[in-house]
């Protein structure tokens, strides 16, 4: 096996097919990556069983075919750190791979590449396509709500649906909802799939801000995306999702009209205080008190207190809540509007954020207990 490439051009397929976290594995193989090299192409390969990258480079000075496995995240090392130029690779007579630059030789242990587990092929029965920008920014716009908690399992991936002619993702941990919603147009068919949020932060590192579609097609319990020269096929989790549309409440007592980047920075500065240096485990809630024409956003701790005063427009009744200020934060955070409604129905229920036109998105936090009560 014997190849001649730019780095420039490696590195599109290297940052395609590696991944940030490798699930756990005591088989070494599963770390590696499978370079296969045809006769005016490569494929790369990374594949742990649970996600599988598939990156197809074109325009490479083929010397020899063959197919190789190495440790993906030493391989990517070194050739992140060589020069901006031609890069010879090739396996010696000691089945070791040789990595030439200028100057540099690197010599990498090689695995079996019989050994690789093949990407699964997978038998579409639903599918969807959209462009890349439209599916990138309603994953990273949701996916801060997906669950860590192992012991919940539904929670911790994204469930994108179809339903009139609609895509929505959504994300929910249990104590929010982050919802989103892009148009498919006519003859869109129902679809629904539960994609784990630690492989959709793999798949978003592959799509782009661009208008050049994305499909996303789905078997029994694994889906397949297809990007360009990349192909990502993951599993997909399986049970009955959050019914989160009745989750959302339809009824509220108050309503206000707010400048979403003066609550922002009105937030971020009382939430100082919400983590106490003499205690780093204790988080402290911030108090919203909602009066007509204003909002009193206070925060009180062992270290100190803070109080800010944002003006909104009100309608309905004086209320007084508290919230986790993390949680508002990273919900104003995704929000592009400059003005956004947030719903209350009582001091126990949850703060709904809408637009103030379209229903593109709603977020939903639940309130915190707050000292005293």
């Amino acid at each position: 096996m014997k190849f001649i490439c730019q780095k420039e051009n490696l590195m599109l397929g290297l940052n395609a097919v590696s991944r940030s976290s490798v699930g756990r594995t005591t088989d070494p193989i599963l770390e590696g990556i499978l370079i296969n090299v045809k006769k005016n192409h490569i494929i790369l390969t990374t594949n742990d069983l649970d996600i599988g990258i598939e990156y197809l480079l074109e325009n490479i000075d083929v010397v020899e075919e063959g197919k190789v496995v190495v440790d993906c995240r030493m391989f990517v090392d070194i050739i992140k750190k060589l020069p901006n130029d031609q890069i010879s690779l090739h396996v010696n007579d000691k089945d070791l791979l040789v990595i030439e630059c200028e100057g540099s030789v690197y010599k990498l242990s090689t695995m079996n590449a019989d050994d690789f587990p093949s990407l699964p092929k997978i038998d579409v029965e639903k599918s969807i396509t959209l462009s890349q920008g439209a599916l990138k920014d309603m994953i990273k716009r949701t996916i801060f709500a997906v669950s860590t908690d192992e012991n919940r399992p539904i929670f911790t991936g994204c469930f994108l649906e179809v339903v009139n002619e609609t895509l929505n993702v959504v994300a929910v941990d249990g104590y929010r909802l982050a919802l989103r919603k892009a148009s498919m147009g006519k003859f869109s068919e129902k679809f629904t799939a539960i994609v784990p949020g630690k492989y959709l932060n793999e798949i978003v590192k592959n799509l782009q801000d661009i208008d050049e579609v994305v499909t996303v097609g789905i078997s029994k319990n694994q889906a397949l995306f297809e990007i360009n020269n990349c192909k990502i096929v993951s599993r997909l989790l399986e049970g009955e999702f959050f019914n989160y549309n009745n989750a959302i409440p339809n009824e509220w007592e108050t309503r206000i009209k707010v400048n979403k980047g003066a609550l922002q920075s009105a937030i971020e500065r009382a939430s100082i205080f919400s983590s106490s240096a003499a205690e780093k485990e204790e988080k402290y809630p911030i108090k919203i008190f909602i009066s007509l024409g204003s909002i009193i956003i206070s925060c009180t701790s062992q270290v100190g207190d803070a109080k800010e005063e944002v003006l909104v427009e009100t309608e309905g009744k004086e209320l007084e809540i508290g919230f986790d200020p993390k949680f508002l934060l990273d919900a104003l955070k995704v929000v592009e509007d400059d003005e956004v409604y947030l719903y209350f129905k009582s001091e126990i229920s949850p703060c709904v954020i809408r637009p103030l036109a379209d229903e593109k998105y709603v977020y939903m936090v639940l309130p915190r207990r707050l000292r005293g009560e």
